[in-house]
């Protein structure tokens, strides 16, 4: 059988852009993978939010990040790439971060650069660490893949927003240098920042597509033409649901019957229920 890894190698050989839509826990996994895309990401926005309701500022933990992506990756058969945030220390917790990923079953890990406590990309107050130590995060992943560990590197840099794109743009190169196998420059704020960074540096890239964020929010075959292999929709799903559930809580306390909403045979489909009939049968079927 070929591994996680090994299916996100072959989709990254292949032409044309993954979409890899986002997911916080195991049932908007399977969602993903139902609708057919192949590749998802667990975004640390929406774990966090989803986990603990609480904003992407550094508050959960690497243990909590990790066993939420156990979950995700056992439910679901299509690579996952995981936000692995700072590494959660030193260039040690980082090869350690990698060494739990890998063995909860992603296929990828993101690293980045900034300064603990980290925040999402796209809010305010973000800092960044030196570019020495940037490096030896991202060295410190490579190392650990190099060492056994079967989990691809993506390498994130913060840097656009504190010291411009020329900085972003001379980390990501330094990171595809040191082995990353994915860049990440997040948060150009134009279509020309965007072709700069990928013109100039080699290797695959991601472009971050959130809603109402600071980049622009590209179609497909154009960011495919910018240069871009993957397109990430982290908070898609997340967002879309807390539209969908203020909706209905707005409609059950004006004592209606909500709308939009699955019947029970629907709702049980999705969560596996007729899965789990047909296995049982199979060590029950005389009763």
């Amino acid at each position: 059988m070929t591994s996680p890894a090994d299916r996100l190698r072959e989709l990254l050989n292949r032409p044309g852009l993954l979409i890899m839509p986002g997911c916080h826990d195991a049932t908007s996994a399977k969602l993903i993978e139902a609708a057919g895309f192949d590749i998802a990401f667990m975004s640390g926005f929406a774990v966090s939010a989803s986990r603990l309701g609480m904003p992407d500022t550094g508050l959960i933990s690497y243990g909590e990040m990790v066993d939420q992506g156990r979950n995700i990756c056992s439910a679901i058969s299509i690579p996952v790439c995981g936000d692995g945030d700072t590494g959660y220390g030193n260039a040690l917790n980082v090869k350690r971060t990698v060494q739990g990923y890998a063995a909860a079953g992603f296929a990828c890990i993101m690293i980045e650069d900034q300064l603990a406590p980290k925040r999402c990309g796209h809010t305010q107050n973000k800092a960044v660490v030196d570019r020495d130590e940037a490096f030896s995060r991202i060295r410190a992943a490579v190392d650990s893949r190099n060492e056994g560990r079967d989990i691809l590197i993506m390498a994130r840099t913060d840097a656009r927003a504190t010291h411009g794109l020329d900085e972003a743009i001379a980390r990501a190169k330094g990171f595809a240098e040191l082995g990353a196998d994915i860049s990440f420059v997040e948060a150009p704020e134009s279509e020309d920042e965007m072709r700069r960074y990928c013109d100039a540096v080699p290797g695959p890239k991601m472009a971050n597509m959130i809603e109402f964020g600071k980049t622009p929010n590209l179609p497909p075959n154009q960011l495919e033409d910018i240069g871009y292999k993957i397109a990430v929709y982290p908070l898609t799903l997340l967002n879309t649901s807390i539209v969908a559930m203020r909706s209905c809580l707005e409609q059950i306390r004006a004592g209606l019957q909500p709308k939009n909403i699955l019947d029970f045979e629907g709702l049980k489909a999705a969560v596996g229920f007729p899965e789990y009939y047909d296995e049982e049968s199979r060590y029950f079927s005389d009763r």
